[in-house]
C-alpha cells in the first residue's frame, strides 16, 4: 500500500508547536522579600504597631461598666465609647463611609498608595507573618536555601513551628474581631467552658482562616489581582502626585563596580545594579521599570537603594518619593511641596474637613431622646364631658443615651384647639438608660368653632432633668374633630 505524503505547514514564530499547552496565566514566582531597615522601615513598622495596639486593645476597655466599643448586633446598639448608636442613627455610618473614600481619594493625590503601604490590614498582617518567617526560618537567602533543600527532620520542624506560630495569631486575630461584636470577657469565659455559639465558631473560624491564607499564603496575589484599587488608582495620580520613582538620568546606564571605582571613566550611572530594589520589594517588582500597578507604596526600595548609596558613598534618593513634573523639570523638594496644595486636593480638603466639622456638630448636639408617635386606632376620637374632644396616642420614647433622664409631655394645638389637657401616667415621666418606653398618653382639647376634621398638633418632650444640657424634642401628628 502506497503512502500518502502530507502537506508541510510552517508554524509562524512564537506558535507553541502542535501538542504543547500554553497556559494563559503565569505561573506564580515566590517571592522571598529581603528584611530592611531605614526611616521608612521603621514608619511602617510603627504604623504596625499602633494599628494592633488598638486592634487588640480596644476590646478590653471597659467604660460605664460595659466594653467601651462593641458591636452589639443582637440588640442592635452601637457602643463606641461614651456614645450609643441605634438603627435610627444609620446616617452617621453613611457619613464615616464617605469621610473614608474622601480620605483615600485626598491621600491618594497627594502620596499615591499611602494607605497599601502602611496601614492596610493586608500590609500589617503580611509584615507580622513575615517577621514570624524571618525568626524562625531566618532571613531571604536563609529561606531560600531551606525550601531548596530535601524533606527532612530539620526542615519539618522549621515549617511546622512557623505554620503554628501563624495559626496562632491568626486565631488570635479571629477572637478578637469577634471580640467587637460579642464581649470578649464572655468569649473568654465560653473558651474555658468550651461552650462557643454557632456564630462565634464561624467567624472565629473564618476570619482567622482569611488572616493565615491571605498573610501567610497569599500574600502579594492579593495586593495584585483581588485588590480593585489597584487597579483605578490611577485615576486618582496626577503629574504632581508624590509616587515612589528611580531616577534614570542619574542611574543609567546602570552596572557593576567597586566602591573606589572612578563611575565617570566607566561611563556608568549611580545604580550598581545589586538588584537590592528588587529583592525587599514585597511584591517583587523592578520599580527601575517605571510605576507600576502592583507597587504598594511601601519605599521598601528607597530604604533598601539609600543602604547601598551609602557604603557606595553616592548620594541618597537614587529611588525616592517624586513627581512626574519634578522629574522631567528637575524641580527640588521645595518646589515639590509647593505644588501640593493644588486645586484638586484643595477640593477634597475642604469636602472632607466640611463633612467632618458637620457630623462633629451633630454628634455634639445630638438628643439623647428620640419619639414615635402612633395614633391609637382602636379610638381614633370621642367626644367627652365639657364638649370636648379626646384623642389617644401612644408614644414611644427611646433613651439613647447611657444616663436616665426625667420628662415631661405637652401639647401644642395652634389656632384650631384651645384648653389642650394632656393624660398620662404621671408627670414628669422617667426612661431609664439605653432603653425604650411605650407611654399611652390621651389628649383633650375643645375645638373652636367650625373647626371639624383633621387638625395639626405637635407633642413637646421636654427635659426636666436636674443637671446635664436641657432639650425639647417636637414631633407632629394629627387631631380628629368629629
Amino acid at each position: 500500500m502506497k503512502a500518502r505524503v502530507g502537506r508541510v505547514i510552517p508554524i509562524a514564530p512564537g506558535v507553541p508547536p502542535l501538542g504543547e499547552v500554553e497556559s494563559l496565566y503565569e505561573v506564580r514566582r515566590k517571592i522571598y522579600p529581603r528584611a530592611v531597615s531605614g526611616w521608612f522601615a521603621r514608619w511602617r513598622w510603627s504604623l504596625v504597631i499602633a494599628t494592633q495596639v488598638v486592634f487588640y486593645g480596644l476590646p478590653w476597655l471597659e467604660w460605664n461598666a460595659r466594653q467601651a466599643v462593641l458591636f452589639d448586633l443582637a440588640a442592635r446598639k452601637f457602643y463606641i465609647f461614651g456614645l450609643v448608636l441605634w438603627p435610627q442613627d444609620f446616617i452617621y455610618l453613611a457619613v464615616l463611609l464617605v469621610v473614608s473614600a474622601l480620605s483615600l481619594f485626598l491621600f491618594t493625590a497627594i502620596a499615591g498608595r499611602l494607605w497599601c503601604g502602611y496601614a492596610c490590614p493586608q500590609t500589617v498582617y503580611t509584615e507580622l507573618f513575615l517577621w514570624i518567617e524571618r525568626r524562625i526560618e531566618g532571613d531571604r537567602m536563609a529561606r531560600m536555601k531551606l525550601d531548596g533543600e530535601a524533606p527532612g527532620a530539620r526542615k519539618a520542624a522549621l515549617k511546622v513551628a512557623k505554620h503554628a506560630a501563624w495559626i496562632a495569631l491568626a486565631l488570635w486575630t479571629g477572637f478578637t474581631f469577634v471580640g467587637y461584636f460579642t464581649p470578649i470577657r464572655d468569649l473568654v469565659e465560653a473558651t474555658r467552658t468550651f461552650s462557643f455559639g454557632p456564630w462565634e465558631t464561624f467567624w472565629i473560624g473564618f476570619y482567622a482562616f482569611a488572616t493565615y491564607g491571605n498573610a501567610g499564603w497569599m500574600r502579594e496575589q492579593v495586593c495584585k489581582y483581588m485588590c480593585p484599587y489597584a487597579r483605578f488608582q490611577s485615576a486618582m495620580f496626577d503629574p504632581d502626585t508624590l509616587v515612589i520613582t528611580y531616577d534614570q538620568e542619574r542611574g543609567e546606564p546602570r552596572g557593576s563596580r567597586s566602591r573606589k571605582a572612578d563611575r565617570k571613566a566607566l561611563g556608568v550611572g549611580d545604580c550598581v545594579d545589586c538588584n537590592i530594589c528588587v529583592q525587599v520589594c514585597p511584591t517583587g517588582i523592578d520599580i527601575r521599570a517605571g510605576l507600576q500597578y502592583e507597587c504598594i507604596g511601601c519605599a521598601a526600595c528607597i530604604d533598601g537603594c539609600n543602604q547601598v548609596m551609602d557604603r557606595m558613598g553616592y548620594p541618597r534618593g537614587l529611588i525616592r518619593y517624586s513627581t512626574e513634573n519634578a522629574l522631567r523639570n528637575r524641580w527640588s523638594p521645595r518646589t515639590i511641596l509647593k505644588r501640593v496644595l493644588r486645586p484638586r486636593v484643595l477640593v477634597y480638603t475642604t469636602v472632607l474637613g466640611a463633612i467632618v466639622v458637620a457630623a462633629a456638630v451633630s454628634l455634639w448636639m445630638r438628643v439623647p431622646m428620640k419619639m414615635d408617635v402612633i395614633r391609637d386606632r382602636a379610638a381614633l376620637a370621642r367626644e367627652v364631658e365639657d364638649d370636648r374632644v379626646e384623642n389617644v396616642y401612644r408614644l414611644q420614647l427611646m433613651n439613647t443615651g447611657e444616663r436616665p433622664h426625667r420628662f415631661t409631655i405637652e401639647v401644642d394645638g395652634g389656632k384650631a384647639l384651645e384648653e389642650i389637657e394632656v393624660l398620662t401616667e404621671t408627670q414628669p415621666l422617667e426612661i431609664a438608660p439605653v432603653t425604650t418606653r411605650m407611654v399611652t398618653v390621651r389628649v383633650r382639647a375643645e375645638p373652636r368653632e367650625r373647626t371639624r376634621g383633621s387638625q395639626p398638633i405637635t407633642f413637646v418632650l421636654q427635659s426636666r432633668d436636674e443637671d446635664g444640657h436641657p432639650f425639647a424634642l417636637y414631633e407632629k401628628s394629627r387631631f380628629l374633630v368629629p
